[in-house]
């Protein structure tokens, strides 16, 4: 695997997260060979939570050519939902009934695994249980999402559909229908990130910043990997965790990288008591979502287009923010706010909202985390769980869904 990853522009704009408090993370330059038991590519979200995981019983280094956090974890806009981009009704029809309920069951208990690994490692994350409402919008109208409801109570998910006469007495807002879920949560991601990578550390993993990895080789006993620092690391297995910088040589079948954009109000803005404790998104595509951080911030987003690099262009952030913010509008008229921050980045997206994790075809002992979909962190969860069962010489019995 030469020129290991494809390079990307991964974001633009300022996020809301680049001024979060507590971001640091030891890192040192890579100035010697070294060998570990476990080299991990990607010092961001999903490999933050890999890097927790195998530093429980392994030697980890992790390795970015950027400051950890730096990609595509710090445009996130953090809604943590079990909740897939495709409806479990319409995911059945792509991958199977029993296939689609046990993806939407494991992304159910990823999220809860997620909310212990936060408590029990006391990460300062601004992490906060809250319900998902779903809207009907222009892909699924109240019918299907009312089968929607069905389909997910069926396998003991909590969710209740709600007509447009509920929906305007309990939210004021008018649409045909929506669904409510419990379950779901919201947080910073960096602030997560950089929580689960120093854990990491104080259990002995080394965070080796800016090394690039040039080429990767392996062998029946491990893997090489070389790097623009003129050191080699030589660990037993290797984990891909780079985002949207996908690995080269990775096939992504029905995958595609397109642009999003995001907005942030400033604090304590005027909205509709109950959006503190719930996470709005709409059955359409693209779609509007928003939900409310804890100093009383709007972080809304949405407007994807079709395109790997438009969210490179600064006019249009400008104009995408503002688009946002009139739907948002829109869709609450009593919110009252100004925009305070902007900002846009790549997005992977598959066919089936699932992620593509597992062993990468023709290089022994390496493994590839493609997060696609909108449940990036969610799905790093998983990930972290699949690939750490596989490095231990075991199985996870959801692997297959996750499979190329």
């Amino acid at each position: 695997m030469t020129g290991a990853t494809i390079k990307r522009d991964l974001r633009t704009g300022r996020s809301l997260w680049a001024d979060s408090r507590g971001l640091g993370v030891p890192t040192r330059p890579l100035a010697k060979a070294i060998s570990v038991d476990v080299a991990i590519v990607g010092a961001g979200i999903s490999g933050a939570f890999m890097a927790h995981e195998l530093s429980r019983d392994h030697a980890v280094a992790v390795l970015d050519r950027r400051p950890p956090l730096t990609g595509s974890t710090i445009a996130s806009t953090a809604l943590l939902q079990w909740e897939i981009d495709l409806p479990l009704t319409a995911l059945a029809e792509k991958i199977g009934q029993a296939r689609a309920r046990r993806a939407y069951l494991r992304s159910r208990s990823a999220v809860d695994a997620l909310k212990r690994i936060v408590a029990d490692e006391r990460i300062p994350c601004g992490l906060k249980a809250k319900s998902s409402l779903y809207l009907a919008g222009d892909d699924y109208g109240h019918r299907a999402l009312e089968a929607e409801a069905e389909a997910r109570a069926a396998i003991s998910l909590d969710s209740r559909y709600l007509g447009a006469a509920q929906l305007r007495e309990r939210f004021g807002i008018e649409r045909t229908g929506a669904i409510v879920s419990s379950g779901s949560a919201s947080g910073d991601p960096a602030r997560l990130a950089a929580g689960l990578l120093r854990r990491a550390a104080a259990r002995g993993a080394r965070i080796w910043s800016p090394v690039e990895v040039l080429q990767a080789v392996s062998d029946p006993d491990g893997v090489t990997l070389l790097t623009d620092a003129g050191q080699a690391l030589r660990a037993r297995a290797v984990v891909f965790c780079c985002g949207y910088e996908f690995p080269k040589g990775v096939p992504t079948p029905g995958a595609s990288v397109i642009s999003t954009w995001a907005m942030a109000s400033k604090p304590r803005s005027r909205c509709p008591a109950w959006l503190r404790d719930m996470l709005v998104w709409e059955a359409s595509d693209p779609y509007l979502y928003v939900r409310m951080g804890g100093d009383g911030r709007l972080i809304a987003g949405g407007e994807d287009e079709a395109s790997p690099d438009a969210h490179q262009d600064p006019a249009k952030l400008k104009r995408k923010c503002e688009a946002v913010a009139r739907k948002l509008k829109a869709l609450l008229p009593e919110a009252d706010f100004e925009i305070d921050y902007g900002w846009a980045g790549a997005f992977g997206s598959s066919a089936t909202g699932l992620p593509s994790i597992g062993p990468v075809e023709g290089m022994e002992h390496t493994w590839a985390v493609m997060g696609f979909g909108g449940n990036g962190i969610t799905y790093s969860v998983i990930a972290s769980q699949i690939v750490a069962a596989q490095v231990r010489g075991g199985d996870d019995p959801d692997a297959d869904l996750y499979r190329a």
